[in-house]
């Protein structure tokens, strides 16, 4: 049985002389806290515990430190989970950018862009395919169903419409990838600003999740967003997979209104020390 979400984190032993516990929401999760009090580690920790055998157990260990990830349901053998980088760096190593198949992309965001094309890509055939058998069912409730498969798509670029409207770029609906128009001129996403790559990426990883129960982790994701686009950024994801369990840290008060403000869990309130 795969997990649904995380339920707890416990590290032992962070840099020596820090414990943390921290019980998780099913919805969203934001940590806040000054700048250097732990944030952004605490999260790659629990990243690396996940891509290192955590995924499956719940336990890892390295280096003196601990940590114990319980998932809900308490039995589950693994669980799902996405990660949206947000820092728009330039590659530094010239060898790995010779070996990309694609030289538009240069940056941390344009390399998450090209990753998500092809789920993108997967995740068109799979509601296509999930269409055909509803059609073909002979049941006119499944065809009834058929109609409501490619909503989230459609929202998806209605959203990107929407926040790119200002400065006349939309998304190109005849072409199976993402791709955006500006006036007559195709633009491949690569071109767009740093924001603008940032919420593409953010809201084409929680529509590529198909609306199945996944954890998305999200490293100060407002850098290079506007604070309107901040104060959208946990609605619009909802949105598009309700199912996903939001996992971020911030400094911007924006991220939080609209609702958001009993989701946020200090540091402080989650430490204690050896």
């Amino acid at each position: 049985m795969e997990a649904t979400y995380i339920k707890r984190i416990e590290i032992t032993g962070l840099w020596g002389w820090k414990n943390i516990a921290w019980e998780l929401r099913p919805d969203v999760n934001i940590l806040s806290g000054i700048n250097g009090v732990g944030k952004s580690t605490i999260l790659n920790v629990v990243l690396h515990c996940l891509d290192h055998g955590a995924r499956q157990s719940g336990n890892y260990e390295a280096n003196g430190v601990k940590v114990h990830i319980l998932f809900e349901p308490e039995d589950a053998d693994g669980i799902r989970y996405d990660v949206v980088r947000s820092f728009d760096r330039p590659f530094i190593k010239a060898d790995m950018m010779e070996r990309l198949p694609d030289k538009n992309v240069h940056t941390d965001l344009d390399w998450q862009l090209y990753q998500l094309q092809r789920r993108y890509l997967d995740y068109q055939v799979n509601i296509g395919n999930r269409m055909i058998a509803l059609l073909t069912s002979g049941n006119e409730q499944d065809r009834t169903k058929a109609g409501e498969t490619a909503k989230a798509k459609t929202r998806f670029q209605d959203m990107i419409d929407e926040l790119f409207n200002e400065t006349g770029k939309r998304i190109d609906r005849q072409s199976n990838e993402i791709r955006l128009l500006q006036g007559n001129e195709a633009l491949p996403p690569y071109k767009l600003s740093s924001g603008e790559k940032q919420m593409l990426v953010i809201l084409l990883t929680a529509l590529v999740q198909d609306n199945a129960a996944c954890v998305l982790f999200m490293d100060e994701p407002e850098v290079s967003l506007h604070i309107e686009w901040q104060q959208k950024l946990i609605a619009l994801i909802r949105e598009l997979n309700p199912h996903a369990q939001i996992v971020l840290t911030t400094h911007s008060p924006a991220v939080i209104m609209n609702g958001w403000m009993d989701a946020v869990t200090e540091v402080s309130d989650i430490s204690t020390t050896l």
